[in-house]
């Protein structure tokens, strides 16, 4: 098995710059972690300061991938000039391969083929656009500013020159059911990006869904609803082969304390993996003699998952009577993700 290639990202937060539309979900000081203060506009300088302290802390790895980027605000919806401030201060590095590629997040209405052309030029690699959801009514309901067919044109204008595009999901939307939410993922797998990441939506305090919220006039998901349906959303992906690399928001302190309600963990993404994972043991063992000599054989790596958060799955197997019988064996070289019954 080939080894896979270790990834250093290199952060640098714009948040709420660029950013035409206040969306209902939103309070991006919050969510990333980053006060007002800390959301001034980043200059040149530190952004070259930025990437040598993670250069110098980090270390040098052989054959490890390093990437620049620029999170939380929408990149390409900035004024010209900045962005070429920005991205001309990574070049440097770019030039003489200590950094491989620059990667930032920006809106589906802000790409176009001449703005894919100026990205290209100054060394941008991955974009990844602010999808949210495939319905749009949904995306009128959540003050998104953009369609269904501006996520289209997106994607295509960046397939077109070359790039990685990636695509964030979000569920729990106002107006969303669990139709509209599986017709998205379908949608948006049809449009072959390279990767997904998905995110429940919470009410975060100072956003207008906290007000909503108050008023009784929006209802989030549960932790268990958004686990279940975040399991099937990212089980369509990998039908598409479409890897999806995170789920849930990274935890922060500032996210917990203006937390005010909805389908928040730390663990959020290993919560989902675990659901998924049960519901494979679950089929294999329903199928197989109740009783009989049996041994499941998992990846020594997915121990944690097959066993779920307080070992909640393996106590779920033996109230459906599915683990009377079972002998468990850890496989080093079995594929991650797998179960095999013997």
């Amino acid at each position: 098995m080939a080894k896979k290639q270790s990834l250093l990202v290199i952060p640098l937060f714009i948040a709420h710059q660029g950013c035409p539309h206040r969306c209902v979900f939103c309070n991006q000081e919050s969510i990333t972690g980053r006060t007002e203060a800390a959301s001034r506009p980043v200059r040149a300088a530190e952004v070259a300061e930025t990437i040598d302290d993670w250069l110098a802390r980090s270390g040098g790895r052989p054959g490890r991938s390093v990437q620049v980027a620029f999170y939380g605000g929408s990149f390409t919806c900035l004024e010209r000039g900045y962005q070429e401030e920005l991205l001309a201060a990574v070049r440097p590095y770019l030039d003489d391969g200590r950094v491989q590629a620059i990667r930032l997040s920006t809106r589906p209405d802000a790409i176009d083929s001449e703005t894919v052309s100026f990205l290209n030029e100054h060394g941008v690699g991955v974009v990844e656009l602010g999808v949210q959801a495939m319905d749009d009514r949904i995306l009128e309901k959540s003050g998104r500013g953009h369609t269904v067919a501006d996520v289209k044109s997106a994607i295509l204008a960046l397939q077109a020159g070359q790039m990685r595009v990636g695509g964030q999901l979000m569920i729990g939307l106002p107006g969303e059911t669990t139709i509209t939410a599986l017709a998205g993922a379908r949608a948006l797998a049809a449009l072959e990006p390279d990767f997904v990441r998905i995110y429940p939506t919470l009410v975060i305090r100072g956003s207008v869904l906290a007000h909503r919220y108050e008023a009784g006039e929006y209802k989030p998901y549960s932790l268990l609803q958004a686990v279940a349906l975040a399991a099937r959303l990212k089980q369509i992906f990998d039908q598409h082969q479409i890897p999806v690399v995170r789920m849930g928001l990274q935890p922060s302190s500032s996210l917990e304390k203006d937390l005010v309600a909805g389908p928040y963990h730390p663990a959020f993404g290993e919560l989902v993996l675990a659901r998924i994972f049960f519901n494979r043991v679950r089929s294999l063992l329903a199928d197989s003699p109740v009783g009989a000599a049996r041994t499941l054989s998992i990846a020594s790596a997915d121990l944690s998952i097959f066993r779920g958060q307080q070992s909640r799955s393996v106590n779920r197997l033996a109230a459906l009577g599915l683990s009377e019988g079972m002998e468990l064996h850890l496989d080093p070289d079995q594929s991650r993700h797998t179960v095999r019954l013997i």
